[in-house]
């Protein structure tokens, strides 16, 4: 993807592979078993109930569901939500008094999908709520069964805002996690391409530190400059300059797991001409500076 530029079929597939993974799965069951709360991983403009046919879904959510005039306010909520999400978590209230909150998950200046968790209350239900909750249900002609609905929404699961807060602060740690797994996929989705992708792509790995032109890499696929270009893209959804940054910020992560190396001999070790394009470049594909990167990985060190 280009920067700034949203690609929703790819992400889709991203998403679906990151759902597919084994660190996601893990940490989904453990999550729940943790927690008790649901818990998903949207692509952007999805337009289901997140939790539905989750095995940690509130009884109350479910019944909501399953009428047509409360599904559609829960619909119009969850879109609300995740709008207001683009750039950073958010928790929102609905009507009936459940919070919902959404996490981005980004790769570098792209916003690809959701994470979620929710269906909970920061307080101890009560009868005037309900009471309340009911009359909006009737207000939009929904038909329930109310002594029902009231035995589900007293069972909503509650939980003290200080406990929610470092939930949602695990969530967003995973998401950080999920991101760098997203620039990962994408750099592995574009090698699992045609024949001269898969040589090109040896060709950068084995010329990555050095200054790589794509006239060279499409030389060494006996192609020339265009039509490389055009088959590359059309092939990896990304530009030769693109895959060959990712492929580079990929190299400077690895580097950075020794927690002697320096940001700067890094950057210059994995192909880089500047450390301001560096800098540049890697705050776009990974989301934050290189120097915040290296503080989350060893703490505050050299630069």
């Amino acid at each position: 993807m280009e920067p700034g530029e949203s690609s929703a079929p790819q992400s889709r597939a991203i998403v679906a592979q990151l759902k597919r993974s084994q660190i996601f799965r893990d940490y989904e069951q453990a999550f729940r078993e943790t927690t008790g709360l649901p818990i998903t991983l949207r692509p952007v403009e999805a337009f289901d109930l997140p939790f539905r046919g989750d095995p940690k879904e509130s009884p109350f959510c479910a019944l909501m569901a399953d009428s047509n005039h409360s599904c559609a306010a829960c619909l119009q909520f969850q879109k609300k939500v995740e709008e207001q999400a683009q750039s950073e978590p958010k928790t929102l209230r609905c009507f009936a008094g459940l919070c919902d909150s959404s996490v981005p998950v980004r790769v570098g200046d792209n916003l690809i999908a959701f994470l979620q968790t929710g269906q909970i209350m920061l307080h101890e239900p009560s009868k005037l709520q309900f009471d309340r909750t009911a009359r909006q249900l009737l207000k939009w002609g929904a038909h329930v069964d109310v002594k029902r609905l009231e035995e589900v929404y007293f069972q909503s699961r509650v939980i003290t805002k200080k406990q929610y807060g470092s939930i949602l602060r695990l969530l967003t740690i995973f998401a950080q996690h999920l991101s760098a797994l997203s620039n990962e996929l994408m750099v592995k989705e574009a090698a699992a391409e045609a024949p001269p992708v898969t040589k090109a792509r040896m060709f950068i790995a084995q010329h990555q530190a050095e200054e790589l032109s794509l006239a060279q890499v499409a030389q060494s696929v006996n192609m020339s400059a265009f039509y490389f270009c055009k088959m590359f893209k059309r092939a990896t959804g990304m530009t030769f300059t693109d895959y060959l940054a990712r492929v580079r910020v990929e190299k400077v992560k690895n580097l950075l797991l020794n927690p002697h190396k320096r940001v700067s001999e890094a950057a210059y070790e994995a192909g880089f001409q500047s450390l301001s394009q560096f800098n540049r470049v890697f705050r776009r594909i990974a989301g934050e500076s290189p120097s915040a990167y290296r503080d989350r990985l060893h703490g505050a060190g050299k630069t």
